[in-house]
């Protein structure tokens, strides 16, 4: 029966999109209704960036932050007055012009202090803004393991205790290889720096206290907890593909499996960013626009986006908006539920 049930289902949003109304909502699963409104419409809030927006967070202040990364910015989208850059050379800082098609910084979160925490990217490093201006004190939270510079830290995620998980691909080097002559850690990895959120402003990071936390994947890339912080969730931008990991409770990570592999959909995009919602269904960007996944693994439905997505993240007051950073453009969709908490540290670029 649940199979006709679903067959049915599909078939009737087939209908309607055959009708001509604008399907943004591909509905693959029924109880996607209790995630997105029937009437839910996608819309375009600012466009004409340089070829790749990123990172999205929503502040403490109420307003967006997002990279652009090839014009090397940070940029701030003011509700009723639009966006303007926000930082200039958010990741390469060098004298001579950047080589290679990415010199800006990539993911963002906040911390429960209300700071805001910046994978460096092309700056080789992960830091903190003290305060929400772009002449703010910057803490350096990672540069170096074992001595060796970092790739091109991408993305990031604060769990509850403070400590700071970040993903480390070679898309900021200047030729996004692993044999790019400015790669000296040998390995793509995910990396854990414990009570990342106490380290005092302007202080150094404890580099002997970074940890390597998953060492044998090709292009680790968006990451995010489960509600419960049992899961870690990695989007793995090689392979393109979603993987879970269990979490131990000394911050280490263990039995990582395939979650979902959409590589059987040919629509431009793929596995990047990811947030969760706080009943653990994951909003990630996938072939189409931007994927919604049961915490069981199954596919629910996708919001179309016209544009190849790179990432999302919560907003507004009630953090039931989720902002869509995609190629040229940002995005935003009201939604029935919100973004998952974590009330003593921080969250998936949430409240």
């Amino acid at each position: 029966m649940r199979m006709r049930r679903d067959l049915i289902f599909i078939l009737t949003v087939a209908a309607i999109s055959a009708s001509g109304r604008a399907q943004e909502i591909q509905r693959l699963d029924p109880s996607l209704d209790q995630l997105v409104a029937p009437n839910a419409r996608l819309e375009r809030i600012a466009d004409g960036f340089n070829k790749w927006t990123e990172g999205p967070v929503w502040t403490n202040q109420g307003t967006l932050l997002f990279a652009e990364i090839p014009a090397n910015n940070i940029d701030e989208w003011v509700p009723g007055q639009g966006a303007h850059v926000f930082m200039h050379r958010s990741g390469y800082e060098g004298s001579t012009p950047f080589k290679g098609p990415e010199p800006g910084s990539n993911g963002m979160t906040i911390d429960a202090d209300g700071r805001v925490t910046v994978a460096g990217h092309a700056r080789r490093n992960v830091w903190r803004l003290e305060s929400l201006s772009p002449n703010a004190q910057i803490t350096v939270l990672a540069d170096l393991y074992q001595g060796k510079k970092l790739n091109s830290p991408n993305d990031l995620v604060y769990k509850s205790d403070g400590s700071l998980y970040f993903t480390d691909p070679p898309y900021g080097l200047p030729t996004q290889s692993d044999n790019d002559p400015a790669k000296e850690v040998q390995i793509n990895g995910v990396y854990r720096i414990p009570a990342a959120r106490q380290q005092k402003p302007g202080r150094q990071p404890d580099r002997e206290k970074l940890q390597l936390v998953i060492k044998d994947l090709g292009r680790p890339n968006g990451i995010a907890f489960s509600p419960d912080e049992k899961f870690l969730y990695i989007a793995e931008s090689g392979r393109k593909v979603w993987l879970r990991y269990r979490v131990r409770p000394d911050g280490s990570v263990s039995d990582g499996v395939l979650f979902l592999d959409p590589s059987s959909d040919k629509a431009p995009g793929g596995p990047d960013g990811l947030r969760v919602d706080e009943k653990g269904n994951l909003y990630g960007s996938g072939p189409g626009g931007v994927w919604i996944i049961s915490r069981a693994g199954k596919h629910l439905g996708t919001i179309k986006v016209p544009e190849i997505v790179s990432n999302v993240a919560w907003g507004d007051e009630d953090h039931k908006t989720l902002y869509i950073t995609a190629s040229t453009s940002i995005y935003r969709i009201r939604l029935k539920i919100p973004g998952a908490s974590f009330t003593k540290g921080s969250e998936t670029g949430s409240r």
